[in-house]
């Protein structure tokens, strides 16, 4: 039933998954972790928001039409609790998968994240090897069915049924099935959550649509106002600083042809099809507050008040996260790779600075840089970002020491010092400076070094002089011409490094052998 309705939220929500997945296919790091988890708060609040909705519209219905009117009214109430048994059976599959996934990942934190979320073996054994996928995918088509079944035929096309089990579009020529695509190989058991979480929601919110739409038709035209709760959903109870917070404030059940007055904090709302929208700026952080009216005409003429329970929701200060790639430090004469992002914000939309050197992004990587610095010490790293198009505002700042790099060890025929064959020394023609364990492509260029060589039986070392790291003729003469036993030491190394600062290296001796 694809091809029926989905609200703007139902839309949005079902986007902002698929680009996680996305994501996740190419690189699984917390950011996009931590995005799944948010998604997934964000739809079980939706599912307890819209269930809540659900039992409002029964218990309203029972206390009026069914009451006042039960032969009329009881067809149609038996029809919409069909189709909550159905959509329960369904939910108990969701929820008992749900529950497994949860042990397999070793249970939960206490900020409700799973523990092993980011193992990517769970959910295609779980869901797949064991085909629970194919399962769930079986009884939610059961569930379409069940749901369409108990719908009047000129009500099926413009009813929301947000249930779809269908494959997706091949990608690169690729065909997959829906269930591997949800919980197949590479999907980290946070994603296989979400996705369980989507379904459900999507459940929730078919089974409203349904019900109500069933119930609806019970209602005569001059539909009577009476006993009504009035909620609001809002597309989010957390932003950051200079986001917007935004709600829906509307009636559990109510006349679309007639738009009654909302208020809320004293702001009188645009009503479209009965439904307000409320929008305050999120100007600073803590806990806000609002209550409101919907004043309705009741067919007699009068009209009648209903408030608005005092919703509650948190306006959070930016968050923001600069980490080294490659280490804690940032070293100098090389470029040091860094990566920036902000909850909330598109990486698109963030902006970098850096107190003292400059800060490149990487051509072809969103959220990647560059950094390079010149002086030993501390230097901060500023992030900036659009939480509204054409505003600016400053994220977070980080802050990262500067140091040289280490020094390197001489090496000659890709020794450093020792006992070796006189092949290993006979036959080289130059000194190198290497490091060794260090997570930069720096290298060092040898400026000067001295040679000694001291022959076994005695007699005066014979003492060379180089001025870069390649051996003179003289050295060459010298080392081709020595026997078993003579030491070979190389002292008063100094090379330069990329850093453009010169090091004066420790001394390396050889014994012939």
């Amino acid at each position: 039933m694809a091809e029926l309705n989905e609200t703007p939220r139902q839309k949005m929500m079902g986007i902002l998954y698929l680009v996680l997945l996305g994501l996740a296919a190419t690189t699984v790091t917390d950011h996009v972790l931590d995005a799944f988890q948010n998604l997934t708060d964000s739809l079980k609040e939706t599912s307890k928001l819209v269930g809540e909705s659900t039992e409002n519209r029964f218990k309203s219905f029972e206390e009026r039409d069914l009451k006042n009117s039960p032969d009329r009214s009881k067809p149609f109430y038996d029809r919409a609790k069909k189709v909550q048994t159905i959509c329960k059976d369904l939910d108990k599959i969701i929820d008992a998968d749900i529950k497994e996934l949860i042990e397999k990942g070793e249970g939960l934190k206490p900020n409700g994240e799973v523990n092993k979320r980011d193992d990517i073996e769970i959910s295609p054994n779980v869901m797949i090897v064991h085909k629970k996928a194919i399962e769930l995918k079986a009884k939610i088509k059961e569930t379409i069915v069940g749901i369409k079944s108990c719908l009047d035929a000129k009500d099926t096309a413009n009813t929301t049924v947000s249930l779809n089990v269908k494959d997706p579009a091949p990608r690169e020529g690729i065909k997959t099935s829906w269930e591997e695509d949800a919980f197949g190989d590479g999907i980290p058991l946070t994603a296989a959550l979400t996705a369980l979480a989507k379904i459900k929601s999507d459940l929730k919110s078919s089974e409203n649509s349904v019900v109500r739409k069933i119930l609806a038709n019970s209602i005569e035209t001059d539909l009577v106002l009476d006993e009504y709760k009035v909620i609001a959903v809002p597309k989010s109870n957390y932003i950051l600083v200079g986001q917007k917070y935004e709600a829906e404030v509307f009636l559990t059940a109510f006349d679309s042809k007639k738009n009654p007055e909302i208020t809320v904090n004293g702001q009188k709302l645009e009503v479209k099809d009965g439904k307000g929208l409320y929008t305050a700026a999120g100007t600073a952080p803590g806990d806000k507050k609002y209550t409101g009216t919907i004043t309705v005409q009741t067919t007699d003429g009068h009209k009648k008040d209903y408030p608005l329970e005092e919703q509650v929701y948190k306006v959070a200060p930016p968050s923001v996260t600069i980490s080294p790639t490659a280490m804690n430090v940032f070293y100098i004469g090389v470029p040091n790779p860094v990566a920036i992002g902000a909850a909330g914000v598109a990486d698109d939309k963030v902006h970098a600075t850096i107190s003292d050197g400059t800060i490149t992004p990487v051509s072809g990587q969103v959220g990647k840089y560059e950094v390079n610095v010149k002086n030993m010490g501390k230097v901060t790293i500023t992030a900036s970002g659009e939480l509204e198009k054409g505003h600016s505002s400053v994220l977070g700042t980080g802050e990262f020491r500067c140091k040289r790099i280490p020094s390197p060890h001489p090496t000659f025929g890709g020794k450093g010092g020792g006992n070796v064959p006189l092949g290993a020394l006979k036959g080289q023609t130059k000194l190198f400076a290497k490091l060794e364990d260090f997570d930069f492509d720096a290298k060092f260029v040898v400026n000067t070094f001295k040679l000694i060589v001291i022959k076994p039986r005695g007699g005066d070392p014979q003492v060379l002089q180089a001025n870069s790291g390649n051996l003179t003729p003289e050295m060459i003469a010298a080392i081709n011409g020595i026997t078993p036993s003579t030491r070979v030491m190389f002292d008063n190394i100094v090379a330069t490094g990329p850093d453009g600062v010169k090091k004066s290296l420790d001394p390396i001796t050889f014994t012939a052998q």
